[in-house]
């Protein structure tokens, strides 16, 4: 990898085998690599994270530890979760409760970090999902581009497999 590589880590997808936002997800991480960045992605149906227990900080699972220390070496992250009940899916936001382990650290968080916000919906309303990501991105200090990526209605853009169609 030459120095000036940018690493763009990509977090999201649903616990779901067919996952339209993971496919959302990997198009945009596609485009990141087609731009020259490395990127690496963590899949949310593939991680198996455990539910975020603040009892557990002295000894993280390791599947916690590598997607904490991945998103903090990142120049820049992709973010996407499908739209449940107007919020963002469980299973994304437990994912990013486990950057709680990045909280010591110097600087702490993903402070000044990029992060671009992709969701994917039923209807129209992706957006909502979008909304709560961003409290989250300053919450953890980063930054939150400007241009975000609402994904609806999905069932037309995806196939029932969840591959992009569009």
């Amino acid at each position: 990898m030459a120095a000036n590589t940018i690493r763009v880590v990509g977090i999201g997808g649903s616990v779901a085998p067919a996952s339209k936002s993971r496919s959302a997800l990997w198009a945009a991480l596609e485009g990141a690599h087609e731009a020259g960045a490395q990127i690496l992605l963590f899949d949310l149906h593939q991680m198996n994270l455990p539910l975020f227990n603040p009892t557990t900080l002295q000894e993280p699972p390791a599947s916690a530890v590598r997607l904490a220390e991945a998103a903090y070496s990142a120049d820049g992250l992709l973010w996407c979760s499908p739209m449940y009940h107007g919020t963002i899916s469980g299973a994304f936001k437990n994912a990013l409760d486990w950057l709680y382990l990045l909280g010591d650290r110097n600087p702490p968080y993903l402070a000044d970090k990029p992060i671009g916000l992709i969701s994917t919906a039923g209807g129209t309303q992706a957006l909502q999902a979008v909304n709560t990501m961003e409290f989250s991105v300053r919450s953890l200090r980063a930054w939150a581009v400007p241009l975000v990526v609402p994904v609806g209605p999905a069932s037309r853009l995806f196939d029932n497999e969840g591959n992009l169609q569009d």
